[in-house]
């Protein structure tokens, strides 16, 4: 198993940044890829973004694209980032992140992962 705990939700206004974290203590999440997917009231989860572990590549939604950043901490290497700028009122939703134990480029489909955290809410309105 691995303990994946997301953090860094809040309530944020239209055009307001967050930073969210995607921790597995114990774990180096170096060997895994991540990703980050969200789901909203009444919708499908949907992928966000994923960075692959074998070549550091990294995938984004349209949607996000321009907006979200992946990253891993280089120094910490249980922690996966999520930046999210210029955020929207359809950004909101809980976020989850994922790994992915299979050496391969990372997708944003749900069923490449096996492990998954509990989400975090992420709210934009004024």
């Amino acid at each position: 198993q691995l303990p994946l705990v997301e953090s860094g939700g809040g309530l944020v206004q239209p055009g307001g940044s967050l930073r969210l974290s995607c921790t597995a203590s114990g774990f180096t999440l170096d060997y895994y890829n991540i990703a980050w997917f969200r789901q909203a009231p009444g919708k499908e989860r949907e992928g966000v973004s994923c960075i692959s572990a074998s070549s550091g590549s990294t995938n984004y939604a349209n949607s996000v694209k321009g907006r979200f950043t992946i990253s891993r901490d280089n120094a910490n290497q249980d922690t996966v980032y999520l930046h999210l700028n210029s955020l929207k009122p359809e950004d909101t939703a809980v976020y989850f992140c994922a790994a992915d134990s299979v050496f391969r480029t990372c997708l944003l489909t749900s069923y490449e992962y096996q492990y998954w955290g509990q989400g975090t809410q992420v709210t934009v309105s004024s």
